[in-house]
């Protein structure tokens, strides 16, 4: 991978509330492979962009669920 694709990230971002007295919950899908992250909540979300952008890909794993 050279440095330019490593420092470009694109995303499909979804978000949904089941119900008025859930959480938000959220997905995120990489267009270019289609694989797809899902959160069940809005932080862990936004945590797994600012890891994405600065830090560990084995601790962005650990925010999302499957």
């Amino acid at each position: 991978m050279n440095e330019k694709q490593h420092r470009y990230h694109a995303y499909l971002l979804r978000l949904w509330q089941e119900s008025p007295q859930t959480d938000w919950r959220g997905s995120l899908e990489n267009p270019r492979t289609g694989e797809r992250q899902h959160f069940a909540t809005v932080n862990n979300l936004i945590a797994a962009i600012v890891q994405q952008t600065q830090g560990d890909p084995d601790e962005l794993a650990k925010l999302s669920q499957d």
